[in-house]
Parts: C-alpha cells; structure tokens; sequence
C-alpha cells in the first residue's frame, strides 16, 4: 500500500497541470464517496454536510460559505459525471498546453469554475421561473472549467482538427460551438443551473484568450493568489532571507555565452512559431514527429 501511494505521489509531482488537477478531482471524489459510505453504514446521511462545499443559488446561503464558490469546483455527483468531466479534461487540456502554458491553465480553470458560479447564481436570483428553486438549488462539478479550458483552445486555434469517433476530423470551432448552443438550448432543463454555469465557463474561456491576445493575462491574479497560498500552506512564506549583496563581473567569455544563449532562445522560439503556423493552416496531423516533439516542449517551458 505504501508503494502504491509513493508512485501517485510521484506521479502527481511529475505530471503536467492538467494530470495534477485530474489527481485533485479524482482523489476529492473517492474521498468524498467514502465518508458517504462510512455515515450510510450507520444509517446517517451526509448529503447535507456536503453541501456545504457545493455552490448554492441562494446569496443568502452562499454568505454562510462563500469557500464553496471555489470547492464546487473539484465536486462531482457520481462516477459519469467526473468521468467525463476529466476525460474532457484530459483531452483539451492537452491541446490547451500547445498554445498556453501550465500556468495559465491553473488559472483558467479557476476562472472559469468562478465565473460560470456567479453566473448561475445571478440568473437564478433574477429570473423569475427560478425563483421557486432558489433556496434548494446547489451546484457542482468541474464542467464550467473545463468549457472555459475548451473555448479558449478553440479561441486560440479555431481551425485546428480533432478526431472524433463516428464523426472524423471536425474543428474546435465547431465543437465548442456546439457546446455552448447545446448548454443556451437547455438553460430550462432539470439542469438549468449546470448549463448555466457551463456558458459563465465559456464566456471565461473567450474573454481569457482574447485578452491574452491583447497583452493582458486575466488569470495573474488567480496565479499570484495561488502561489501564495501554496507557500502559505508549506511554510515558505514566512522563511524570507536577505539574500548578499554582490558585485557581477562580466568577461568577455561570458558576453559571448549569454549572446549564444540568446540567438538559440531566439532561434527555438522562431521554430516555435513556424510550427505554430503550419498547425494553423494544415493541422495537428500535418506535423512531423520532430515538429511534435518540439511543440510538446516549448508548451513545458
């Protein structure tokens, strides 16, 4: 058993930002699946005090746990509903990393999980046919993150091809669109607040990757939120040191290292581009395995 928990740790800490959010909502899952068992098998229920960490519709409730519009987030009902959730996951945040980085994936997630919470809990509080649902509706899952992560990977690279099984090759710009259309065309459903939540997810997504094409990162704030908090909570932000004062002295050796550092960084990041460009006119499968290869480790660095 020691073995087993040594290698999803060692996993965990070696896979990429999607694989670790995967780890995250799986684990929560399981681990929340159990207490239900454990309180069943005393006959006692404890679908109450799990929602206290699922994102109510009321704003009155949602003030007695305001954490819950970002525990939601990692929340799923049942086996299907966070299989798929993470095989979407798997399958975009893959994508997501050939034009973006981890960082900003970590960000968008959260992004996406706040903004398709507020949007639920706006729409519930001012349209009237949910007026009757407000104080007994709550809301989980990972699903406004993961369209946020999906929308912004179509945004990116509308033309870019997937395959689908009996479908073939068909573009994220298509698949995204018909996802956001399927949510608008079920806002009434059973699951109105879910499709709700969805469409706060994919406005998240479009609004990350147009400012990002404009200069302005929308998930910074999320990150440096985050990073502090890792810190906090593993005790480095209180272990600051003055660090010693020193004088640099650059030979002309180094001069010449850091000008071939930067004509290869500057070469590497031209390839980067060149590839990115063939990807755009003629797809993922056009790319060499070399191509690949280098799309693969410019979007780790």
């Amino acid at each position: 058993m020691g073995h087993i928990i040594s290698d999803l740790k060692e996993n965990f800490k070696r896979g990429n930002i999607y694989i670790q959010l995967i780890y995250i909502n799986g684990g929560v899952f399981i681990l929340t699946s159990l207490f239900l068992i454990l309180l069943k098998l005393f006959n006692r229920s404890g679908e109450n005090i799990l929602l206290y960490v699922e994102m109510p519709a009321s704003l009155q409730n949602f003030l007695y746990q305001p954490w819950s519009i970002f525990t939601y987030m990692f929340m799923h009902a049942d086996v299907l509903h966070v299989l798929f959730n993470m095989l979407w996951l798997y399958w975009f945040g893959q994508l997501f990393l050939y034009f973006f980085s981890a960082k900003h994936l970590r960000g968008l997630y959260v992004l996406g999980g706040l903004c398709g919470a507020i949007l639920y809990m706006l729409s519930f509080n001012l349209f009237p046919y949910f007026s009757n649902a407000i104080e007994s509706s709550y809301m989980l899952g990972a699903s406004a993150s993961v369209l946020a992560i999906v929308v912004a990977t179509a945004y990116r690279q509308p033309e870019y091809q997937v395959r689908l099984l009996l479908f073939g090759a068909i573009r994220l710009k298509y698949i995204a669109l018909f996802m956001v259309i399927s949510d608008l065309l079920f806002i009434t459903s059973d699951n109105a607040g879910g499709h709700i939540a969805h469409l706060g997810g994919a406005l998240a997504g479009l609004w990350f990757a147009a400012s990002l094409n404009k200069g302005h990162d929308v998930t910074a704030w999320i990150n440096k939120l985050l990073d502090w908090s890792i810190s906090l909570f593993t005790g480095k932000a209180f272990t600051t040191r003055r660090k010693p004062k020193m004088t640099v002295h650059y030979s002309d050796d180094k001069r010449n290292k850091d000008y071939d550092y930067n004509a290869k960084k500057k070469a590497q990041n031209d390839e980067v581009d060149r590839i990115l460009d063939k990807l755009k006119k003629s797809g993922y499968e056009s790319l060499t395995t070399e191509e690949k290869k280098s799309l693969f480790d410019a979007s780790k660095r």
